[in-house]
Order: structure tokens, then sequence, then C-alpha cells
């Protein structure tokens, strides 16, 4: 999975279309191979960006979970821990 795309379930507030865009948007491009797409193929670009978020949308919509949802500023600092310890 690529490192840039985040978990998005089960958080309080739950992931905004933003979120959800750039997730989708960094799906894209590492299964196209591409950051940014030529002229000739930034429609299909833009189409499937589109199509992967509303699938994304869907199925954070459908999951279902008994844990409380996380704090974003909680998981962010872990994170921030995480990335001291492996690269000081």
């Amino acid at each position: 999975m690529c490192r840039n795309i985040k978990v998005l379930h089960n958080f309080a507030p739950p992931a905004t279309s933003d979120e959800v865009g750039a997730a989708a948007l960094q799906y894209v491009r590492k299964v196209s191979g591409s950051a940014k797409p030529s002229a000739a193929n930034q429609e299909a670009f833009d189409a499937a960006v589109a199509e992967v978020a509303a699938a994304t949308q869907k199925l954070l919509d459908a999951l279902v979970t008994s844990a409380p949802p996380k704090d974003r500023e909680v998981e962010a600092a872990k994170a921030k821990a995480r990335s001291a310890a492996r690269f000081g």
C-alpha cells in the first residue's frame, strides 16, 4: 500500500470528502505510475480518481465497528513518534 494513503475509517469526526479525494488521487497515481498524467491521459486519470473516491466513500459509509472512534490528534502524535524513532 502507498505510504501516503492514510487510514480513514473510525475517526471522530469522520473523514471529509477532501481526505477521501486525496487518498483516491494517491491510489490512482500509484497504480498508473504517474504523478501528473499527460494531456492525452488527463480525462481518464480524473475519471479514475472520481470513481475510486466514490467507491472509497461507499466503503467507509458501509463499514461498522464496535471500537470507539480514534482521535486524529492522538493518532498523528503516535505517527510522529514512530517516525522519530525510525529516522531519528
